[in-house]
């Protein structure tokens, strides 16, 4: 006998009011680019690691100004629900690991470019409620970020682009990095990069407190060739120089004793 479990599904609701012209704004008048921005970015809000487990979202438009009601998991709902409660208290975003806080600041540009107020809330009882308008400034802190110069290394598996150049690099830690790149610099490369391991030196911003990186705006500065491998004649010249220095000290377990004074007495 099998048991099937029920996952518990809760939803987050983006409400949206405002006017487009003369008229209130409905589903009707809304337009599918605007509807695009809105699933991207709460995406961001429930899922901002992109995590390929994450589990099924889905999606509805309804009535009431312009209602977007996003279904999933009701552990990311709770999770989501104590975020909004905190960005409300603290009124600001700058605790937010960076997906989140770029998403709440996608949205606060839109309510200021077109006068729109946004009500976010979610299934829970009780729940936390978070406003957004043009009087609002859900942004992150600059004075927080600061420019830093990163050395990532992993396979390139993409290369170019049709209107900005870039490197797509794949690394173990932090996932496919995409690094804005001089299209010359690319166009005068001799030997294909594709599908191999190189060392890139980059420069972005990265948050002083937290060492945060912006993933989203990384910078091109240069290219490392890449060898890790076990070099067996290097590691006997080490042992060689070791051995011959251990040789001129006398005594080891003494030599260690008056290196370390009284620390372990």
């Amino acid at each position: 006998m099998y048991l099937h479990t029920v996952e518990k599904i809760g939803y987050i609701e983006i409400r949206i009011s405002g006017r487009k012209g003369n008229n209130p704004l409905v589903p009707e008048n809304f337009d599918i680019r605007e509807i695009r921005d809105i699933l991207e970015q709460a995406e961001k809000l429930l899922s901002p690691n992109e995590k390929k487990d994450r589990p099924i979202i889905s999606y509805q438009l309804e009535e009431g100004s312009v209602r977007h009601i996003f279904k999933t998991s009701i552990q990311y709902i709770i999770g989501f629900n104590a975020i909004i409660g905190q960005v409300t208290k603290n009124n600001s975003v700058d605790f937010l690991d960076l997906p989140t806080a770029k998403a709440f600041e996608a949205i606060q540009e839109i309510a200021m470019k077109k006068d729109y107020t946004f009500q976010i809330n979610t299934s829970l009882t009780d729940s936390n409620t978070i406003k957004i308008d043009k009087g609002t400034h859900f942004t992150r802190n600059e004075s927080f970020w600061s420019d830093a110069e990163f050395y990532f290394y992993g396979r390139i598996t993409s290369l170019g682009g049709k209107e900005k150049a870039n490197i797509h690099l794949v690394t173990e830690d932090l996932g496919t990095l995409v690094i804005q790149t001089n299209r010359e610099y690319l166009e005068q490369l001799e030997s294909n990069l594709l599908y191999k391991t190189y060392g890139i030196r980059v420069i972005g911003k990265q948050h002083a407190q937290t060492g945060e990186i912006d993933k989203s705006d990384l910078k091109f500065l240069g290219l490392i060739d890449y060898h890790p491998k076990y070099d067996e004649d290097y590691l006997k010249t080490l042992r060689k120089k070791a051995q011959n220095w251990l040789a001129n000290i006398g005594d080891p377990d003494q030599w260690l004793r008056d290196t370390r004074g009284g620390y372990d007495a």
